[in-house]
């Protein structure tokens, strides 16, 4: 808890007025990869509390469309559609396909995260999985040229991951935010450039 409440990045959302101190992770890959530009259709996966969708939606100034699915409740935020469901369940992901009626993705953000058990050989292929899953949804919805920016945690099934994100993007990087805790073996695959086949 002291950690917590000492932590640079909490006491700068709190002064900010972000929902979380994630939002320093995307801000800082945005600034880096210039992912959030007006006009874009974003998709928000796994974005309780909402920082990511908030930063999303101040960035495009009421110039675009930001869609943020979770499995938990989220306050609403102005200029973002919120779905709440399981998006491994086949009926959310038919709710989400409807609300985009046909039309492209440009970004697909993941902060997707199991619940953590603290067993390596349990959360580990929970974590990829849901990866699998952004990625999975990116390949089907990404128009030309999109981006897609998902959490992954280091450890068995990554570099298969990476590996299968570089087959479709044009450029794939690993990177690791300065918000994200130096114990944490989370980082954010970066693949940039959609190819459409």
């Amino acid at each position: 808890m002291d950690e917590h409440v000492d932590d640079e990045f909490v006491r700068k959302a709190r002064s900010g007025g972000w929902r979380s101190r994630a939002v320093f992770k995307l801000a800082e890959l945005d600034e880096k990869y210039r992912l959030v530009r007006p006009g874009m259709t974003v998709v928000d996966l796994g974005a309780a509390p909402g920082a990511w969708s908030q930063y999303v939606a101040r960035k495009l100034d009421g110039r675009g469309r930001v869609i943020a699915v979770d499995l938990l409740p989220m306050t609403g935020i102005p200029g973002v559609e919120v779905m709440q469901g399981d998006f491994g369940d086949d009926e959310l992901l038919t709710g989400l396909e409807a609300l985009l009626d046909g039309n492209q993705v440009d970004l697909v953000l993941s902060d997707m995260a199991p619940n953590i058990s603290g067993v390596a050989a349990v959360d580990q292929p929970r974590a990829i999985h849901l990866a699998e899953l952004a990625l999975d949804f990116a390949r089907q919805h990404l128009g030309p040229g999109g981006n897609l920016v998902a959490k992954v945690f280091q450890g068995e099934g990554f570099d298969d991951l990476v590996s299968e994100a570089r087959k479709r993007f044009a450029t794939v990087r690993v990177r690791k935010p300065r918000a994200s805790r130096d114990r944490s073996r989370e980082v954010y695959v970066v693949a940039q450039n959609y190819r459409v086949m």
